[in-house]
């Protein structure tokens, strides 16, 4: 059985507010329209292209050279942003795009970035150990960098199976295919781009592995994410003004009834479509695990009703 065994109709939006997804996609955007703009300016100005990637890109790429690196920290963090080819960013997007959505409807909005960080840096840090301690690669150190989305997206692919392979993609062909045949079929096509960047292929692994050990981690109760998402709204709150909550009665104690000993009614939960809107959004922030069992109760009941 997969991890979703209902069949509503839900909302869903990449322009909702604070997509994790989106704000993803966003800054890779942002960066490579930035370095191809910086690279147009090279090329008016009849300035070699050598001069670019020596002068610029290399403070956006991570180089295996741990001397030059030491003098570049940030690069931990920016070559998992960085790209120059067209044709690579777009296929970058798409698979993040791909499986971003589907991670983020199992586990929520709140969890993405922290894992596309995670396995972005230490991929980075995979790079230059490396290059530090197998002599082979050593050689052409000072003249390599690694940079690209991939590694990432490598990540939140393996957690997003690790999490629940018999997710269905296309429910309309045949029920559905599973959610590990599509990895597969993309740990096959990033197999065959690494077959002329060999440097790269030991980031891919590493980054794979984070993407597990996370989803392993969150099932077992251990959010790697946690301190990231409380660090976020500490921060967000040092500039969010306080708002003044006013006391007030519940609204049964003024309105409805005056309580005597005797309940005026049994409490029972209509199933209406803006109740069904509301647990599908509690799903995308919290993820499937957080819902009650009323919750849980009503998705299958929304299921059945074709609601």
């Amino acid at each position: 059985m997969g991890y979703r065994d209902y069949s509503v109709k839900r909302r869903t939006s990449i322009w909702s507010d604070n997509n994790a997804l989106l704000i993803l996609i966003a800054l890779n955007v942002f960066v490579f329209i930035a370095l191809r703009f910086i690279l147009a300016v090279y090329g008016l100005s009849y300035l070699k292209e050598e001069n670019f990637y020596r002068n610029i890109f290399q403070w956006f790429a991570i180089p295996g050279d741990l001397k030059m690196f030491i003098t570049r920290p940030w690069t931990l963090f920016s070559s998992g942003f960085t790209q120059m080819d067209i044709w690579m960013m777009v296929g970058n997007m798409l698979w993040l795009w791909t499986f971003g959505y589907i991670f983020q409807d199992l586990t929520g909005n709140r969890r993405i970035i922290p894992l596309y960080l995670y396995s972005s840096v230490i991929a980075a840090a995979a790079y230059l150990l490396s290059y530090a301690f197998l002599p082979q690669m050593r050689v052409i150190g000072e003249n390599q960098f690694y940079f690209g989305a991939m590694a990432p997206i490598v990540a939140i692919a393996i957690g997003s199976t690790a999490f629940a392979p018999n997710y269905k993609l296309f429910p309309m062909i045949g029920g559905g295919i599973p959610l590990w045949i599509m990895t597969a079929v993309f740990c096959i096509i990033d197999i065959f781009y690494l077959k002329d960047k060999s440097a790269w292929f030991f980031p891919h692994v590493t980054a794979a592995f984070v993407g597990f050990l996370f989803v392993q981690g969150l099932k077992r109760g251990n959010d790697w994410s946690a301190w990231m998402n409380s660090f976020y709204d500490w921060f967000s709150n040092l500039f969010t003004p306080k708002k003044k909550h006013t006391p007030r009665r519940p609204v049964k104690q003024e309105v409805f009834y005056n309580t005597r000993g005797h309940q005026p009614y049994k409490k029972t939960t209509n199933l209406t479509q803006q109740r069904i809107d509301e647990i599908l959004d509690k799903i995308n922030v919290k993820g499937y695990e957080k819902l009650t069992e009323e919750e849980k109760e009503l998705l299958k009941r929304a299921s059945e009703e074709d609601l």
